[in-house]
């Protein structure tokens, strides 16, 4: 069972977004909505799964989780910027941008945003509320944090696997941060047209 709030306010339909790979050195930027059913546990009778930030979660387990999730939000939505607008608005642009892509694609209407963070831009005209470590809070953003995190866990995989040379730069453990085995392949054989440009080491190659 989930020990994170199931709303901020009872009387309105909530959102909660959240991005994932903002740091990262490669990739796009993905984001996610879920419109949570706070009731599912207490008037529908259906046993939650921990749900909680995907960082605290195991890969297996976080997809096991995604499935509940898609399965039992009212509604859920995915959306991402690719790596060569993230060069052109920049990283904080593009990770508000992919969030309101996942916005747009929900079939529900809801009244009331809750942001993983400290800074989003309106809208629509509907209310929101930036909430930092939101994914430790509240059960919705946090719902938003597993799918994000595995749809774009999803779509590196399947980078990896239609190019057997982006192998080297061990993004199935790295997820494309940079740690200092992708540092050192870099520095090696320099980037891909998959790596950000103006991040960190790979505007030098």
């Amino acid at each position: 069972m989930s020990k994170l709030k199931l709303f901020l306010e009872a009387n309105k339909l909530e959102v909660g977004v959240d991005e994932v790979a903002r740091g990262c050195l490669a990739g796009r930027v993905y984001a996610a909505a879920v419109i949570w059913n706070p009731y599912l546990e207490n008037i529908w009778n259906i046993k939650l799964p921990d749900i909680k930030d995907s960082k605290k979660l195991k890969p297996a387990k976080r997809q096991e989780i995604r499935q509940f999730i898609e399965h039992y939000a009212i509604d859920w939505a995915v959306g991402w910027v690719g790596e060569r607008e993230i060069e052109k608005i920049n990283i904080r642009n593009a990770s508000i941008k992919a969030m309101h892509k996942a916005l747009d694609k929900l079939i529900v209407h809801p009244e009331h945003i809750l942001v993983d963070g400290n800074y989003f831009k309106e809208y629509q005209n509907i209310s929101h509320s930036c909430i930092i470590k939101g994914d430790n809070k509240y059960i919705s953003i946090a719902a938003a944090s597993i799918l994000a995190k595995t749809h774009r866990d999803d779509y590196l995989e399947d980078l990896i696997n239609n190019n057997s040379e982006l192998e080297k730069y061990n993004w199935r453990k790295n997820s494309a941060y940079g740690t200092k085995n992708h540092l050192k392949v870099i520095k090696e054989y320099g980037i891909t047209s998959y790596h950000r440009k103006t991040f960190g080491i790979c505007k030098k190659y």
